[in-house]
Order: C-alpha cells, then sequence, then structure tokens
C-alpha cells in the first residue's frame, strides 16, 4: 500500500487574498504545490488528499486540483469550524478553524494508510519526501505508535520579513523526539532568534535548534488519538475564539504518554516557503539555481 500525502490547503485562500494571487515561482507558471507533488509522485506516493475549505472548493479545483489529472489520484477532505467531536458546538463569535490538529482530523474519514502531511506552502525538497516515504513503508510494530518527523535547522526557516511559528524539538538517542513545543511569533535577531510567548515573555533562541516545519509520517491510529485530544481541548479551551489545537501539541502529548515515538528524519536540502509576499523573490531565486544544478526539470510536468 502506497503512502498517502496529506497537503494541509484550507488556509490558502485568506494568506493569499484568494487563491487566483497564487504567484507562480517557477519559470513556466509552477507553484510551491507543484514542486511538492512532484517530489512526493518521484518519492512513491500513491495519492493526495487536499484538505481545503468548502468556500474555496471550486476554486481550489480549478486552479490547483485539476494540475494532477492523470499524475496521480487526487481527493478532498474540508475543514470546517462546526466539524466538531460529538457534544460540541461553535461558540458565538469564532470565526477561525482550530489549527493545524483539526485540520488533520478533517481527514479521517479520507484517509487509510499511512500518510505524510505537509504545508501547501512550503517547499520541502526532494530528499524530505523520499526520507519519510522510506519510513511510511517500513513502519515497526513495536507496541507503540512509529511516527516520524522531518526536521530542519531553525535559522534556515526563518523570514527577513515578519515573525513565524515553528515546533520548536528536542532529541533523544538515535533521532528519537523527547519534546516539540509550538512556538509562534518566532523572529530572526543578530544571535540567532527570539520568540514571544503567550505572557508576553520574550525567549531567546540560537537558530540551531532542530524545527518542525509541519511535515509529519503518521499511521491512520493518529485519528483516534486526534478525536480523543480534540475532545479533551474543547473542553478545556473551546470557549476561548482563538485557542488553536496545534499537531505538535498532539505529538508531544503522545511522546510523553509513552504512547508513541517519533523518529526525526534530517533532510539535506533547504526549506523555504512564502510566509509573507516580500518572500517571494528568494523563493524564485532558490527555485531557479535547484533546476540549474539539475535537481528539478524545466518543465515539471511535460
Amino acid at each position: 500500500m502506497k503512502p498517502t500525502l496529506l497537503v494541509l490547503a484550507a488556509g490558502m485562500g485568506s494568506r493569499y487574498g484568494g487563491l487566483k494571487q497564487i504567484d507562480p515561482i517557477g519559470p513556466n507558471g509552477e507553484i510551491i504545490i507543484d514542486y511538492s507533488i512532484f517530489d512526493a509522485v518521484k518519492a512513491g506516493f500513491g495519492k493526495v488528499v487536499f484538505v481545503i475549505r468548502k468556500d474555496i472548493e471550486d476554486m481550489f479545483k480549478e486552479h490547483i486540483g485539476s494540475r494532477f489529472e492523470g499524475i496521480i489520484p487526487v481527493e478532498y477532505a474540508y475543514q470546517q469550524l462546526d466539524d466538531l467531536p460529538n457534544g460540541f458546538t461553535v461558540p458565538e463569535g469564532r470565526a477561525k478553524p482550530w489549527g493545524t490538529g483539526h485540520a488533520i482530523y478533517a481527514a479521517r474519514n479520507v484517509v487509510t494508510e499511512p500518510f505524510a502531511v505537509i504545508n501547501a506552502d512550503d517547499f520541502y525538497g526532494e530528499s524530505a519526501y523520499k526520507l519519510i516515504s522510506q519510513k511510511l513503508n517500513n513502519i515497526t510494530n513495536s507496541g507503540i505508535e512509529d511516527y516520524s518527523m522531518v526536521g530542519f535547522v531553525l535559522s534556515n526557516t526563518l523570514s527577513e520579513n515578519g515573525f513565524v511559528s515553528r515546533g520548536v524539538c528536542e532529541l533523544g538517542s538515535d533521532n528519537i523526539l523527547t519534546t516539540v513545543v509550538e512556538r509562534t511569533n518566532i523572529v530572526k535577531t543578530e544571535n540567532g532568534a527570539e520568540a514571544t510567548l503567550e505572557n508576553g515573555d520574550k525567549l531567546s533562541l540560537t537558530g540551531n535548534e532542530v524545527v518542525s516545519m509541519n511535515f509529519w509520517g503518521f499511521t491512520p491510529s493518529l485519528f483516534n488519538h486526534l478525536e480523543i485530544m480534540f475532545t479533551e481541548f474543547l473542553s478545556k479551551r473551546g470557549s476561548e475564539l482563538k485557542s488553536e489545537f496545534y499537531i505538535p501539541f498532539v505529538v508531544d502529548e503522545l511522546i510523553q504518554k509513552g504512547m508513541a515515538k517519533v523518529e526525526v528524519l534530517t533532510s539535506k536540502d533547504s526549506w523555504f516557503g512564502v510566509t509573507y509576499p516580500e518572500d517571494k523573490e528568494s523563493v524564485v531565486k532558490s527555485v531557479r539555481e535547484l533546476i540549474e544544478s539539475g535537481k528539478y526539470p524545466q518543465k515539471l510536468f511535460k
């Protein structure tokens, strides 16, 4: 059974001001997702599932989903604000969905095979897909969940144009993840980086930390854990209008309870993404250099 690639794309319309405004980064109008799918197909993934919103469905299928017809099977899952475990309703005034954990939860009825999770607007590089595909094809039955993550060096993932959110990781022996903490509002500094905590305190970072860029490898067993933990989260924080159910929170809790081990796979490739419109120029330059070095063809899908 070939693994599935789960692409979190529900936030695309809001981030880009509409899907039609997604700028090409390749020489023939390619966008970041094109390179992600190209690398995934090459690495042996058998299906792509896009997590999107209902209000962008038609536009997404026309401008993005249709690009991969005949290349790889494509399915869709929908992150909807009211898609909640039994007994819960959306609090009055809540406008945004519940974060990356909720986005993956939305795919629980579509994904039945080992799967990788990526962000739609992040460029991870060829080796990341190869590493996680190999892992997903060799899941061990060791009594606890056998998950994985592609890690990147924090300093290589920062934007020159504003703050970012990253899952900051600590590793034990054999590159096994011991903890991951979601840090928001991370900015580049002269000495590395700095995160602003929820209480407003500042946390200094060296820039050498291994961070999660939301590239995970899971088995379908994750959906059962998400159901339980999302229920617990909503019981505690569901009334907060801006609370988010992050996937690093889920993974970290499973690790701390001894229910999962997560192998960190280190990619040799550079990560880059368009967090801000101003990031586009450096991304275009990086893609051009990869093409010139022979990593990618001039035209991806002929």
